[in-house]
């Protein structure tokens, strides 16, 4: 596999606020993905609010543009350069459109499915920090549930209570618990990666995550919202790290999307 040049990563289209963590030469990279913005377009016109400004092919889960003015190579005599393909990036996770931090994409369609393969194998470790209304009883413990989980008209909706085994392991990082509401930032460490899982498990715990709006607490968002202007889902894909082969060699990749300041704000630290 041939290394992937530090300018394919500066030329990317990235979508509003979207910014690149980490990119090994290998074509794996790692971008921080704000709050609001699609993971990928869904519909027609939704390109320009996704993590890439391009076209997206579901089927193949692909990203693909026009490469930059320039980029061919010249023929051998000397003239004209050279057409290019379009370029393409291959999307490895997904995040919620509320949900920030960080997601993977690879540059090769070989790179994506070894990246995928992982996935499904459960070999990649993922922390999210959450901002959560209460306090939870223990300093840390693990989470396990049985869940249900529906499709119904391209929305999921998931339920403690089915037959889909769920584990988390959980930890308060800082918690206000004087408040009025209570609030604590507390770090997930999903096992199992299920359909919105760790919302799921946050609010049949009573620790709603603060602006979830399908499974949270309607009253105390709206409340919150209104005096502290914090409105958005506060879960956040913090950190992913893992090691893949290629080309013979194990390679490690890990990135961290720092804690976002209004988390951080609404407990009153800086």
């Amino acid at each position: 596999m041939s290394a992937v040049p530090a300018e394919f990563w500066t030329s990317l289209p990235l979508g509003p606020g979207v910014r690149l963590l980490n990119a090994d030469r290998n074509g794996l990279a790692a971008f921080d993905k704000p709050a609001g913005v699609l993971a990928h377009p869904n519909h027609p016109g939704e390109a320009s609010r996704s993590l890439l400004n391009a076209a997206y092919t579901l089927d193949g889960e692909f990203f693909e543009w026009p490469a930059p003015v320039g980029a061919g190579s010249k023929d051998a005599g000397g003239g004209a350069r050279l057409s290019v393909p379009p370029r393409r990036l291959w999307l490895l996770n997904r995040l919620d459109s509320g949900t920030s931090g960080v997601i993977l994409v690879a540059a090769s369609e070989e790179l994506a499915a070894t990246i995928r393969k992982l996935f499904r194998q459960k070999h990649i470790k993922k922390i999210y920090h959450a901002l959560v209304f209460g306090a939870p009883g223990r300093a840390s413990e693990v989470w396990k549930d049985r869940l249900a989980v529906q499709k119904k008209a391209g929305q999921i909706r998931t339920a403690v209570g089915g037959n889909i085994p769920s584990e988390a392991s959980m930890q308060v990082l800082q918690a206000h618990r004087s408040g009025s509401p209570p609030l604590a930032l507390i770090r997930l460490e999903p096992r199992t990666g299920r359909s919105h899982q760790l919302r799921v498990q946050c609010a049949g715990r009573h620790l709603p995550i603060v602006g979830d709006a399908t499974y949270g607490n309607y009253g105390l968002n709206r409340d919150f919202a209104r005096h502290s202007g914090l409105k958005r889902l506060c879960l956040h894909s913090n950190h992913t790290e893992f090691s893949y082969e290629s080309g013979g060699k194990t390679h490690s990749f890990s990135a961290t999307a720092p804690t976002p300041k209004e988390f951080l704000q609404a407990l009153g630290k800086t």
